[in-house]
């Protein structure tokens, strides 16, 4: 999904007031130098770059280099916001160090190197500065009354995906012992609702997982041999189920955040 569709549908289904609130609770406020690892298309680090004005300045990092092409271009313009280029997996080096680094639906995408992230990460977080993680747990698989074959291809692909594509379904609850192992203080969680969706669909919801069902079913044909009628079948069903009133949906979003000890021994593990 590594295209301008996948970047509008990430700025699309991106909700402000949502962004705000995680970000408060994570200690956002103005006069902070911030890192957003994995920034993808750059709305949110625009958004965070609102909160820690006046005196604060902001820093987006991706590996992608069309998102950042697409985030300086839209939100690039202003003082105290830049983009770069640049693969987390890899130590960050002469990039100083941060008050607060965010990490926003990036682990999910790294099953394998994600404690070696949070390593990188730390070691340009200030002593006394705060890392702030946050993921979906069970992230696409909670939804009823999802017919029993459906529920299987779902179960099905999840697993190939995770094992293919170095995805993780289960990032979320892994977050705490991310920031413990490291030796990380003060470390704080907290569980919300990212989906939760019933009756009425709302265009932001129709919009984002029936562009994710639709790529499922057109870049993954193989794993649907088993579906009667195939992907196709698979995408005309799953859109029957999703815009009906009585579905419901949901996905937990974990928060977890903690301060880097002064004297920080957070290299090793405990």
């Amino acid at each position: 999904m590594e295209n301008l569709e996948e970047a509008i549908r990430l700025e699309i289904k991106t909700d402000p007031e949502a962004i705000r609130k995680q970000a408060l609770w994570c200690g956002l406020k103005p006069g902070l130098r911030v890192l957003n690892a994995g920034c993808g298309p750059g709305k949110v680090t625009s958004i965070l770059h609102e909160m820690i004005r006046p005196g604060g300045s902001i820093l987006g990092v991706d590996y992608s280099e069309e998102r950042i092409r697409h985030a300086k271009e839209h939100y690039g313009q202003k003082a105290g916001i830049g983009f770069q280029v640049h693969d987390l997996r890899d130590p960050l080096e002469d990039m100083g160090l941060f008050d607060l680094i965010w990490v926003r639906f990036l682990l999910e995408y790294n099953r394998v190197e994600g404690p070696e992230i949070i390593k990188n990460l730390t070691s340009c977080l200030k002593p006394g500065g705060h890392l702030c993680l946050m993921d979906l747990d069970h992230n696409c698989l909670n939804h009823y009354e999802l017919p029993e074959k459906m529920e299987q291809i779902l179960s099905e692909l999840t697993t190939k995906v995770a094992k293919a594509y170095n995805f993780d379904p289960y990032s979320g609850r892994k977050l705490y012992a991310y920031l413990y192992d490291l030796g990380y203080e003060e470390i704080q969680l907290d569980l919300t609702a990212h989906h939760l969706i019933y009756g009425t669909l709302k265009d932001v919801d129709s919009f984002n997982w029936i562009k994710k069902a639709e790529i499922i079913s057109t870049k993954a044909p193989d794993n649907f041999k088993s579906y009667p009628g195939g992907p196709k079948a698979f995408f005309a069903d799953f859109i029957r189920f999703f815009n009906d009133p009585r579905r419901f949906t949901y996905t937990p979003l974990i928060l977890c955040k903690g301060m880097k000890p002064e004297m920080s021994q957070s290299s090793e593990s405990r």
